[in-house]
């Protein structure tokens, strides 16, 4: 199949550091080219892919100083996968509804995956406008606050077996938490934990522009403790060694995860995954056996006491079995070629 993958231009696909629909964006389309098919990424410039490379943007806008808003660059991109769009029996997008005025006409034709939470009032007229629009989630829980959209089908994110080995011989000597410094992913509770327990907690995060003023006021005094190793951004090679020699990742959200890549990376290194049962925790982590679905901090400062009883080997077949980028990749193929059926009948009924 022709198929084009249109991603968000904050980020270069795949991410050099932090970024995780990019990151998703780019093990689709290795996969689709790695089974044959003819792919058109459209991205920013200094992507790295063994499909064919549409730059629209000259790098990722999260490093580009002039790029003080990204709309104009988004309207760049999509002006030219709206020329394109004979070119391909599918177009992929990722970009949340910026592109639904100017594809509804050929709804048919698209797919739009939704990375982000949907529980917010002022998304409803978009979808609720563009009600012809085929959408994907990530997980059955994201869609709740929208069950009058369109959607065509769930899938789960998965990711390749060899990123993030398993990790034979870890040390075991602290707790990880991976992800970005925000109110809603709650790593003052990891924190506490950490320390109630007595352990080390090393944090690898990201600090947004928009939550530089919560990390400095709330979290940063929290770090001053010889228990807590703030990191900072890691990339994919440094996780190998941060996920897979941690003895449990702690998730603490406290927000409805529309995903939650943080918890299958884990679970490929071995990991076991202690998290809050909000949003798509439920659907991803077995409780008592890839980690602990827990309601509160006691219940998690007895949940890490219980986490070496966990078999890392089973959390990592798990893993393969059910969150491998081949099983991703299958069921957005099956997804194009419904759309690639529903084409064919407007065809015919036009």
């Amino acid at each position: 199949m022709r198929i084009a993958q249109v991603a968000p231009l904050i980020e270069a696909v795949p991410p050099k550091s932090y970024g995780g629909t990019e990151r998703v964006v780019s093990w689709i389309t290795e996969e689709l080219v790695r089974c044959g098919h003819d792919v058109t990424l459209f991205a920013s410039g200094d992507s790295q892919t063994t499909a064919e490379l549409v730059p629209c943007s000259s790098q990722a806008l999260r490093f580009d100083p002039d790029a003080i808003v990204a709309e104009p660059y988004h309207a760049v991109m999509l002006d030219r996968v709206w020329k394109r769009k004979d070119d391909f029996d599918v177009i992929h997008f990722h970009i949340d509804y910026m592109h639904f005025p100017l594809f509804n006409s050929i709804a048919q034709k698209t797919l739009t995956t939704l990375h982000g939470r949907l529980d917010l009032p002022f998304l409803v007229p978009a979808f609720r406008h563009f009600d012809t629009m085929p959408l994907v989630s990530i997980s059955m829980h994201q869609r709740r606050p929208m069950p009058y959209a369109r959607w065509v089908g769930k899938v789960h994110h998965g990711l390749p077996a060899d990123m993030l080995p398993y990790c034979e011989a870890p040390s075991w000597d602290y707790l990880a938490f991976l992800g970005r410094i925000c109110p809603e992913k709650r790593v003052d509770r990891a924190i506490r934990i950490a320390k109630r327990v007595g352990m080390k907690l090393k944090i690898a995060a990201k600090v947004d522009k928009a939550d530089i003023k919560y990390f400095k006021t709330e979290i940063e005094p929290l770090l001053d403790d010889p228990l807590v190793e703030f990191i900072g951004e890691v990339n994919d090679v440094e996780k190998r060694d941060f996920l897979g020699n941690a003895y449990a990742t702690l998730f603490p959200i406290d927000w409805p995860e529309p995903f939650g890549l943080v918890m299958i990376e884990s679970m490929a290194c071995g990991v076991p995954v202690i998290a809050w049962p909000h949003g798509s925790v439920p659907e991803v982590i077995e409780n008592g056996l890839t980690g602990f679905i827990v309601e509160d901090e006691d219940a998690a400062v007895n949940a890490v006491r219980r986490a070496r009883m966990l078999n890392r080997r089973f959390i990592r077949q798990r893993f393969e079995e059910r969150f491998s980028v081949e099983r991703m990749t299958d069921d957005y193929v099956s997804l194009y070629e419904q759309a690639v059926g529903r084409k064919r009948s407007s065809a015919l009924s036009a």
